[in-house]
């Protein structure tokens, strides 16, 4: 997979990483995107293993234990730079939009 697709971060995948700037385990991670969000988002089992799957295979999650019942994950450093990176390109978003808005926007067509 190219990094050039996972440059932006869909919300699922944005609330897994911060999530995982902590050791967890699925079902935990679930719920703490969950807390996170204020219950706005939630993550299925399906798109949750599919993600760290493909976090994984990215080096942007590692394994940190497998006792069989349950696999813990946390950031490697790519994936909190990644993170950071999202994080700070949101802001970006935020800061133009309420400026734009701020300023009466434009009006013309």
């Amino acid at each position: 997979m190219a990094r050039e697709q996972l440059k932006t971060l869909s919300e699922p995948m944005y609330y897994i990483l911060l999530a995982l700037t902590s050791t967890e385990y699925g079902y935990g991670i679930m719920q703490k995107v969950e807390e996170i969000s204020s219950g706005r988002v939630k993550v299925g089992a399906g798109t949750l293993y599919a993600l760290l799957a493909r976090f994984t295979k990215e080096q942007i999650v590692y394994l940190v234990s497998d006792d069989g019942r349950r696999k813990s994950y946390a950031l490697t450093p790519k994936g909190l730079e990644m993170l950071k990176h999202e994080y700070e390109r949101l802001n970006q978003m935020v800061l133009d939009g309420t400026r734009y808005l701020e300023s009466g926007g434009s009006n013309e067509r």
